[in-house]
C-alpha cells in the first residue's frame, strides 16, 4: 500500500467535515432567515382601516385566531402567528372575550393582549335615586351589555341574583361599574346587587340603635326616601332624623317621594292634593309607618344617614326655595308653615328653584 493510500481515509474525513460545517452554517443563515421573516411578519402592523372589534370564543386555539385573522384580511401568513404562539407556549393561554384592535397594532402585540387578557372594557353608572325600573332600562340601552333579561319577572331576575322573593326595588347599588364587553345583564346586577348587601351590611354595623328601625331592611327603606328628599350630603342626616322622630312619635311621614313611587307612570311632574288623598300601599299621607319597600336605589351617604340619623329636634323640613336645593327644618308647625309661605311667596315672584 503506498503512502498516498495511507493519508486517504484522513483526507476524506477532512472533506466530511468541512461538508458538515457548510451545511451546518447554511442550516444556521437559513434558520436566522426564517426568524428574520417570522419577526418582519410578528412586527408588520395589521391591515385595518379604523379601529375593529375582535372576538376570541371560549377554547378558541390559536390556529382558529389567526384564521380568522386573515379571512377578514387583517393580517398574511396565519402560520406564524400559530408557529410563533406554540414556540413561546402562549398558545396554551389564549383569553376569551372582545378586544379591540387599532390601526398600527402588530400581530406580536395583539397576541400578548390576548394572553393578558386585556378585553374591551365598557362602563355603566347607575345613578343614586334611580329606580329598579330605571337600572333595567339603562342596561337595556348600555353598549356593549349582553341582554339575557327579556321576558324575564322581576321575580326571576331576584332569584336569578340569589334573593328570591326579595322586591327588587332598592336592592342594586348606585355606582359606576365597568365590565368586559359582552357581559350579560344579568351578571352586572348580580355585581351590583351585591355591592348593595355588602354596604347596607356595613352600614348596618356601624348604626346608631333607634328603636323605630330595626332591621337592615327597614333602614334600607329610609335610606330610598332619604335619597329622594335631597341630595346635599350635609342634610341628609337630618332628614332622616325628622323621619325617625315622626315614626317614634306615631305622625305619618308625609313623604311625597313615596306617592309619586306609588303612581307610577301615572306621575306627570305635579303632586296634586287628590294624589295625596288617594289610598295606597305607599302613600305615607294616609298610612302609618314605612313604605312596603324601598322606593329608590340609595347610595352610601344615603345608607350611612338612615343607620345614623342626627336629632335635631326638628319635625318638618320643607325646600328652602335656594338655588342650592337646600331645605329648611322646623320644630313646630307654626315655623313649618311660615317656612311654606315664604317658599310659595319665593316661586310667585320667580325668584325659588323649580
Amino acid at each position: 500500500m503506498s503512502r498516498g493510500d495511507l493519508h486517504f481515509p484522513q483526507r476524506r474525513q477532512h472533506t466530511v467535515t468541512a461538508v458538515v460545517l457548510i451545511a451546518a452554517a447554511l442550516c444556521g443563515a437559513a434558520f436566522w432567515v426564517v426568524l428574520a421573516g417570522m419577526r418582519h411578519v410578528l412586527d408588520t402592523p395589521l391591515e385595518l382601516t379604523g379601529k375593529r372589534r375582535f372576538e376570541v370564543p371560549a377554547g378558541a386555539s390559536a390556529a382558529s385566531v389567526a384564521q380568522e385573522l386573515a379571512a377578514r384580511g387583517w393580517m398574511q401568513h396565519p402560520r406564524i402567528l400559530v408557529w410563533y404562539a406554540r414556540w413561546t407556549h402562549k398558545a396554551d393561554h389564549l383569553k376569551a372575550g372582545f378586544y379591540e384592535l387599532s390601526p398600527g397594532e402588530t400581530v406580536r402585540v395583539l397576541l400578548d393582549q390576548i394572553v393578558a387578557g386585556r378585553v374591551m372594557l365598557e362602563q355603566i353608572a347607575i345613578i343614586e335615586g334611580w329606580t329598579y325600573r330605571d337600572l333595567r332600562r339603562a342596561l337595556a340601552f348600555t353598549a356593549g351589555v349582553r341582554q339575557t333579561l327579556a321576558g324575564k319577572s322581576d321575580a326571576d331576575v331576584m332569584a336569578a341574583v340569589e334573593s328570591a322573593g326579595v322586591h327588587p326595588e332598592g336592592q342594586f347599588f348606585p355606582d359606576t361599574y365597568r365590565f368586559a364587553y359582552g357581559t350579560s345583564d344579568l351578571e352586572i346586577l348580580r355585581i351590583a346587587h351585591d355591592r348593595l348587601r355588602a354596604e347596607l351590611a356595613d352600614a348596618w354595623e356601624k348604626r346608631t340603635p333607634v328603636a323605630v328601625i330595626a332591621t337592615p331592611y327597614e333602614a334600607l327603606k329610609l335610606a330610598s326616601l332619604v335619597e329622594k328628599e335631597s341630595a346635599r350630603a350635609e342634610e341628609r342626616r337630618k332628614i332622616a332624623g325628622v323621619y325617625v322622630h315622626r315614626l317614634a312619635t306615631g305622625m305619618r311621614l308625609q313623604a311625597d317621594p313615596t306617592v309619586i313611587y306609588g303612581l307610577g307612570e301615572r306621575y306627570d311632574g305635579d303632586v296634586r292634593k287628590r294624589d295625596l288623598r288617594t289610598d295606597g300601599p305607599y302613600n305615607t299621607y294616609t298610612r302609618d309607618g314605612l313604605p312596603p319597600t324601598p322606593i329608590a336605589l340609595p347610595g352610601r351617604e344615603a345608607l350611612i344617614a338612615a343607620t345614623q340619623p342626627l336629632d335635631t329636634g326638628a319635625i318638618f323640613f320643607v325646600a328652602s326655595g335656594a338655588p342650592d336645593g337646600s331645605h329648611y327644618f322646623s320644630s313646630t308647625l307654626a315655623e313649618h308653615n311660615a317656612a311654606v309661605r315664604r317658599l310659595l311667596a319665593r316661586q310667585r315672584n320667580g325668584t325659588g328653584s323649580r
